[in-house]
């Protein structure tokens, strides 16, 4: 059984680990944002779509990094929190993507939440849900 204070740990372990997968999406390093994900990660996009697998998401950035080069996205988390009785954690918060489009500039976001599991002792992102609330700029469709 976890103990309060390893859970404050984990919590730390996630967030750091978020900060780093905000940074691999910036720098467009694919092979770096697929090494948060667990193997059967699925993710519903803010757009309503769905990605049923890494292999999915992995072709997606690398589709979007190759039409628009300035993309990027940050989720910020506002909670995190992990089970005191399984190797499984909460985090929600708010995402930002923005990039050029050929029409100008957008900026959206909304809300996010995600579902963590410790694999051999390393947190991966197992389960992700993006919910589009706005979208700014002359390329928002």
């Amino acid at each position: 059984m976890e103990t309060r204070s390893s859970r404050g740990t984990d919590e730390q372990l996630i967030r750091a680990a978020r900060a780093q997968s905000n940074d691999a999406i910036a720098r467009h390093d694919v092979a770096a944002i697929m090494s948060f994900v667990d193997h059967d990660f699925i993710v519903n996009t803010g757009n309503g779509g769905q990605l049923r697998s890494a292999a999915e998401m992995s072709a997606a950035f690398t589709r979007q990094f190759a039409e628009l080069p300035d993309v990027k996205y940050v989720r910020t988390a506002k909670t995190v929190e992990a089970s005191a009785s399984h190797a499984l954690a909460f985090e929600s918060g708010t995402w930002v993507g923005t990039w050029t489009a050929p029409a100008g500039p957008v900026r959206t976001g909304g809300k996010y939440s995600a579902s963590w599991r410790k694999i051999d002792g390393a947190w991966r992102i197992h389960a992700e849900l993006f919910v589009t609330l706005y979208c700014e700029g002359k390329g928002c469709s």
